[in-house]
């Protein structure tokens, strides 16, 4: 993975700025809005009405002035965007029938991949590396040997998972399920007839005129990419209430080849899923988890490497897996570069943001040789939710980044208790850290997610009040164990 703090691309930095100038209205008027008010309450009755007197004003103008204000107040008020607030979350936990210890898995892999001993070695060498636990799950298709990869087993797992998350947010929130009026459900790999949200629609008997979205083929940052989608849909649909799902599907998509760029799949993802709900009512402030604050998104889909770094086809046996170039770490690290040069404006402080500017101008301008100043996002965020893809994104971004073992330990330790479970990862370690009662009132979370095409997202959420360490949730019986030591891998 690159260095982040070499080659970084000016119109990034142009793109962040151009966010945070979108709201430098909010910024300005404010402040002379309360100068005004301090003024005027400064001074007494008498002057006030001196000063009435002393202006002259015939109807006509009392009427325009009156018309003008009204009309400047509107339009900031109605160009304001509303504040987007997650009321509460829930995350699957597989039932411990379905845990796939190490020798349960090689022992597997032995018996399917018989033919190939050498395929079998390189998946025990992967698991070893990988950072994953005893504990991940797989779904019961894939226990059966070989493993049956059956549309009537997919299904199975999708209303498992689902419905299970679903179920703990209604019972945690007390929404009634009438009360949803967007709903949106990301899987990447499994997409049927009807659709996964028509799924969750025929299940809870939601309203007929509910506007729901299905997202397929999105990769492991659809999650906020879902996200996004509903704050735009929240924006433009007052005193809403919207239900994202993410998950992914494992039961169809075990590979049975023997190319080793496919066979990675197998060994790192595992079962998961988590259903949020997100609501732009204002009543909803007092009990909210946390407030949407930014949302940005990285595409570079244009460029031919990254568009088929991550990609779907069939080996030359004809069977279908997902296959990692290996080029997937350099590109990751340039659209993590890109995004976080993007997000910098938005949320560092003053003081980090101009020995940034400063040092990135020198470079480019002066001396090509001057040494780099990372910037310190520890200064913006007191918590950090690194998708857990693999051990080596995370080594290499707590790198980069200059994080803390602490503030990387949800991201290691979710990917060593349930494994990558793609897009909900996130809602992984976001309950990890509440298991742990590290998150306070006014604590910000930087979730960072990557996938195919290839993407990479950032949301950037502030903690509305002090969350007690629940008594429920996918942690809820093993985070006392937690953090364990995982050992560092050697280099032969």
């Amino acid at each position: 993975m690159p260095n982040f703090s070499t080659s970084v691309k000016l119109k990034y930095v142009k793109l962040g700025y151009q966010y945070l100038v979108n709201h430098i209205l909010t910024f300005l008027l404010i402040p002379i809005m309360v100068g005004v008010v301090i003024e005027l309450l400064s001074l007494g009755p008498d002057q006030i009405y001196e000063i009435w007197n002393s202006l002259h004003f015939n109807l006509l103008q009392v009427l325009c002035s009156s018309f003008f204000i009204i009309f400047i107040a509107t339009v900031y008020f109605m160009s304001k965007p509303r504040s987007i607030y997650l009321v509460d979350y829930a995350c699957f936990k597989p039932p411990v029938t379905c845990r796939v210890p190490f020798a349960t898995f090689m022992e597997h892999s032995r018996l399917i991949n018989s033919d190939n001993p050498k395929s079998v070695e390189f998946q025990m060498r992967i698991l070893e590396r990988s950072g994953l636990g005893e504990e991940t799950c797989l779904p019961a298709a894939n226990h059966y040997i070989p493993p049956k990869p059956t549309m009537e087993a997919s299904r199975g797992e999708a209303e498992l998972v689902i419905f299970s998350a679903i179920d703990d947010l209604l019972k945690k929130t007390g929404i009634k399920t009438k009360d949803i009026d967007i709903l949106i459900v990301n899987c990447s790999l499994f997409s049927p007839t009807p659709s996964l949200s028509a799924m969750v629609i025929n299940k809870y008997k939601l309203r007929s005129n509910i506007r729901s979205f299905n997202l397929s083929g999105m990769g492991c940052s659809a999650g906020l990419i879902s996200i996004d989608l509903a704050r735009d849909l929240l924006q433009v649909h007052p005193n809403s209430y919207a239900l994202v799902i993410s998950t992914e599907i494992i039961t169809p998509n075990y590979y049975s080849g023997n190319q080793r760029a496919m066979l990675l799949p197998n060994c790192l993802f595992r079962m998961g899923a988590a259903a949020i709900l997100l609501s732009n009512r204002r009543r909803e402030r007092r009990r909210a988890k946390y407030r949407l604050v930014h949302l940005v998104r990285t595409h570079k889909g244009a460029d031919d490497k990254a568009y088929r770094c991550v990609y779907e086809e069939e080996d030359p046996q004809g069977k279908v897996g997902i296959s990692l170039s290996k080029d997937l770490m350099v590109i990751a690290g340039e659209a993590l570069k890109s995004n976080i040069t993007t997000i910098g404006p938005l949320v560092l402080p003053a003081s980090e943001q101009l020995l940034f500017l400063f040092t990135l101008i020198g470079r480019k301008i002066f001396n090509p040789k001057w040494k780099p100043y990372i910037p310190d996002f520890k200064e913006a965020f007191e918590h950090f939710c690194i998708h857990a893809g693999g051990r080596a994104v995370i080594d290499e971004l707590q790198k980069n980044l200059q994080l803390s073992s602490e503030h990387v330990e949800a991201s290691r330790m979710t990917l060593h208790r349930f494994g990558n479970t793609s897009s909900s990862s996130l809602w992984y370690e976001m309950s990890y850290i509440e298991a742990k009662g590290r998150m306070k009132k006014g604590n910000r979370v930087w979730q960072i997610a990557f996938g195919s095409g290839f993407k990479c997202n950032s949301a950037v959420w502030k903690c509305n009040r002090t969350i007690t360490t629940p008594t429920d949730g996918p942690w809820a019986d093993c985070i006392d164990r937690y953090p364990v030591y995982i050992p560092e891998i050697v280099k032969l």
